[in-house]
């Protein structure tokens, strides 16, 4: 047996040697000299496209980023040419690569399928990709010289315009090179719609529409660099009865509407207005007496007085707070973290409550210094402590820009690089720690000392440096993270402020201008781009006021559309030419079926009424299973995406006979109790139900069911009113904000 191994080892010596040289051997007797007027095949602009068009070098197959597949690694996208030819030609024994009989190369039998390869036919031998890997490998696979034209950019042809529904619209990409030259590279750029439901691309670049209308974007993308098609798809259908504009926010939405060719639904009813502002601005539901003196009312400024009223209140605190404080991960880990987490969450709620300009909010996170005590921001710095972390958080929140792939590679859709993530990375670089006088919190400090911090492919140090944008030297005693605040809350910054308008109507409209509202970049355009750009103007011109946003916005016609549909406007997703409803958030639906069953959930170690939306942190998800099932997030991302607000068959099942639900409806002091012993007609108390649940009163056909219900004999008593209240809470009215 061992002498089995000792053979086997001298033969696979014997083939590492003897495989090269039969390699040069045919290159030098069978590869022909090539003559100066013979094209040359340029390994960065021929061969690299018809790798990357072919899906070798993603992450699943050869790509360093997936791991790459039997010790073939190739770099993600072709952002490293001089590296993968380094690979394909000087790796593999040269079984990959044979210029004296190119078919045989194994890079063409995998790839064309005639001998087995895990990965499927990339190339079929009668391609022209396979045609130009094959010359090149003839060519005695040289790598690119000086004189070699440089791809400089590309373009898209149509860039943008309009497209009928189920048409379809042929793209051409050309590509420019250093020497002037022009090149069709449509059939070797790579495309991707935005939306898949509106538009399918071929691999050659030939738009589909479907018969959704909107907005859709097809990314284009072609060594490194993204380019963009955009297209309107228009209904056509009649718009001449608008709904009238009351500010530009009106101007902008019913304007793209009247190009759609897509007609709003009319504006809401006052109960269903008054029930979805409070809802979305105090995370609450009205009360009966609110109800009833708003429906009474004949001020025509009511609307606007309710939204006021509404942001002036400690709800629209402690709403936003709970919003916010998932986002910045005020999570309880252990016992120790409580003193933190009621701290850092008083201060969000304060700053709120406050109206704290929102880039004076960010600064004084950011560029937080002491101890938690006396600086509660600076609870920040115990969830997220490294430097890489903290400025993935902060440009994914604070910036929409996800930055989490430039740490390793080019970011495959935007032009950020490593250089850029490690140059923000530096920012944070001089942030110091040392314990403090109470258990499990540190002191923040800076650090005296150039900031930087090394790119760890080419371990360059580098300075803090902003994305697309100049930062001034920063000296050893200056604290980077003020720079970056100053750079964050500049009137021109291409981020801040977008980031944060794109998030908050995202929070009253359900869809953002931009989807996912983190993602802001070059090649994820926005459905309005003038929209979203007079809402970043009108915020930063207010002074970064986030009360006077939310104003703007819900004051709006376009906010207070009906959730009805037409008959035009019905597969409408992205125009807001009406409200899309959505389902309560797990905090705001507890409290809601407190409210109507007039009882109350008690919480540990925080004072009696204290509702769910106030909540300072995750902790009280692990006791309370109405929150888990309704998505209450743990507060482990920046993302909103870690809230659950779908629908599930938990949910269901819980809202139906859920022991928690049932106790609450037969609460001795609950609503039921006290309608089944209170001395006053029926009727009465079945308007004061349909106000308390739906902000308006009962139509007479639900009133007559109720009565109806109750009326028959033995039924007017207090499991009679559980089961109407029951009832009312397990209609999609009371659990959707519409």
């Amino acid at each position: 047996m061992p002498s089995n191994n000792n053979g086997s080892r001298r033969r696979g010596l014997r083939a590492s040697l003897f495989l090269p040289l039969v390699g040069a051997i045919f290159a030098a007797i069978d590869s022909p000299t090539l003559n100066a007027s013979e094209p040359r095949v340029s390994f960065v602009n021929d061969v690299m496209p018809v790798l990357t068009k072919s899906g070798c070098n993603v992450g699943v197959c050869h790509a360093k980023a997936g791991g790459g597949q039997k010790g073939f690694q190739l770099s993600l996208l072709g952002f490293e040419p001089l590296e993968d030819f380094e690979h394909l030609v000087k790796e593999g024994r040269n079984r990959r690569l044979f210029p004296g009989a190119p078919d045989r190369s194994l890079l063409l039998l995998k790839a064309s399928g005639q001998v087995p390869h895990g990965g499927g036919v990339r190339l079929e031998a009668a391609s022209d990709g396979y045609a130009v890997l094959r010359e090149w490998i003839r060519q005695g696979v040289p790598y690119d010289t000086e004189a070699t034209p440089k791809f400089v950019s590309f373009e898209v042809q149509p860039s943008h315009g309009s497209i009928q529904r189920k048409a379809e619209q042929q793209l051409k990409v050309l590509a420019k090179y250093s020497d002037g030259s022009v090149r069709d590279i449509t059939g070797m750029a790579l495309y991707e719609a935005n939306d898949k439901a509106m538009a399918d691309v071929t691999d050659r670049g030939l738009v589909k529409i479907s018969d959704i209308v909107g907005n859709v974007a097809v990314m284009v993308r072609y060594q490194g660099r993204v380019a963009v098609y955009s297209a309107s798809i228009p209904l056509g259908a009649p718009v001449e009865n608008m709904p009238p504009s009351k500010s530009f926010v009106d101007d902008l939405v019913f304007g793209n509407l009247k190009l759609l060719g897509i007609p709003a639904s009319p504006v809401c009813d006052d109960s269903t207005f008054l029930r979805r502002v409070t809802l979305d601005i105090g995370g609450r539901l009205p009360t009966e007496e609110e109800s009833a003196a708003f429906l009474a009312s004949k001020d025509e400024a009511k609307r606007d007085n309710v939204v006021n009223d509404l942001l002036q209140s400690p709800d629209y605190a402690d709403f936003f707070a709970n919003k916010w404080t998932a986002l910045l991960k005020n999570r309880r880990d252990d016992a120790s973290d409580t003193v933190s987490n009621f701290a850092f969450h008083a201060w969000v709620r304060d700053s709120f409550l406050a109206n704290k300009p929102y880039d004076q909010f960010v600064r004084e996170l950011l560029a937080a210094t002491g101890t938690v005590i006396g600086n509660p921001p600076v609870a920040w710095y115990k969830r997220v402590k490294e430097p890489k972390q903290q400025i993935e958080d902060v440009a994914q929140l604070f910036l929409g820009v996800r930055m989490q792939c430039a740490q390793c590679h080019h970011h495959p859709f935007e032009r950020w690089s490593q250089d850029d993530y490690y140059s923000l990375t530096a920012f944070f670089s001089q942030v110091g720690r040392k314990p403090s006088g109470t258990r499990g919190e540190d002191l923040i400090f800076h650090k005296r000392g150039l900031a930087t911090a090394a790119n760890i492919k080419t371990a360059i140090a580098l300075k803090p440096a902003a994305l697309g944008d100049v930062i001034p030297e920063i000296t050893a005693d200056e604290d980077p993270r003020l720079k970056l605040a100053d750079w964050m809350g500049g009137k021109h910054n291409a981020f801040f402020a977008k980031s944060l308008v794109n998030r908050y109507w995202k929070h009253f409209f359900v869809r953002g201008l931009i989807e996912p509202e983190d993602d802001i970049r070059d090649t994820n355009p926005p459905t309005n781009p003038a929209l979203l750009e007079a809402l970043e103007k009108h915020f930063i011109t207010s002074g970064f006021d986030l009360k006077e946003l939310v104003r703007i916005i819900t004051q709006s016609r376009a906010y207070q559309l009906s959730e009805v549909p037409n008959q035009h406007n019905i597969v409408d997703r992205q125009n807001y030419s009406r409200y899309y409803p959505r389902r309560l958030q797990a905090e705001v639906l507890l409290d809601a079926i407190d409210r109507l069953a007039g009882t109350q959930t008690d919480f540990a170690n925080l004072p009696p009424g204290t509702r769910a939306v106030a909540l300072p942190d995750n902790s009280y998800n692990a006791s309370s299973q109405f929150l888990r099932v309704f998505g209450r997030p743990e507060a482990e991302s920046v993302c909103e995406c870690e809230r659950v607000q779908s629908s599930s068959l938990a949910q269901s099942l819980h809202l139906l006979n859920a022991a928690e639900l049932k106790a609450k409806l037969a609460s001795p002091t609950g609503r039921a109790e006290r309608l089944a012993k209170e001395d006053k007609p029926a009727e009465a108390k079945i308007r004061e139900l349909y106000l308390a649940a739906f902000s308006r009163e009962p139509r007479p056909p639900e009133l007559k069911t109720a009565l109806d219900y109750l009326n028959e004999p033995g039924n007017a008593t207090n499991a009679n009113w559980q089961d109407l209240i029951w009832a009312l809470i397990n209609t999609k009215e009371f659990l959707f904000n519409h």
